[in-house]
């Protein structure tokens, strides 16, 4: 068994996916184009897979609500400091930093759609 993908009900998965694509190296492999429209995207190396989907049968959260801890996307990065401004000009937010005391940073924001963002600077990154 290999992990396939994670889904996320959100409110408008366009207009999410398409900033993901445009603000974190996401590639959109699949695109509904009726609802619930969903859009399957990957990351840069194409081993993870998140599936954005706006369906009203199910209730949408109110993530911006909701504990950064709780849920969050994370992505690693080799300047933490220059893609934090890069995704403040894009519209996110800044909630915490925390440095776990091996030499890593984890920046969490929230995006302009209320989900909580992390960024992982990693002084060893996960063998992958």
């Amino acid at each position: 068994m290999k992990f396939e993908h994670y889904a996320i009900n959100v409110e408008d998965s366009v207009a999410v996916a398409d900033w993901y694509v445009a603000n974190c190296g996401m590639t959109i492999e699949v695109a509904q184009r009726v609802p619930p429209f969903m859009r399957f995207l990957s990351d840069s190396t194409g081993r993870v897979v998140v599936e954005l989907y706006t369906n009203p049968a199910a209730p949408i959260p109110d993530y911006a609500s909701r504990n950064h801890l709780e849920y969050h996307l994370a992505f690693a990065v080799e300047e933490l400091d220059a893609e934090h401004d890069r995704l403040k000009a894009a519209g996110c937010s800044f909630i915490e930093e925390v440095k776990p005391g091996d030499g890593s940073r984890l920046v969490m924001l929230r995006d302009p759609f209320g989900m909580a963002l992390q960024l992982c600077q990693r002084a060893k990154p996960f063998r992958i």
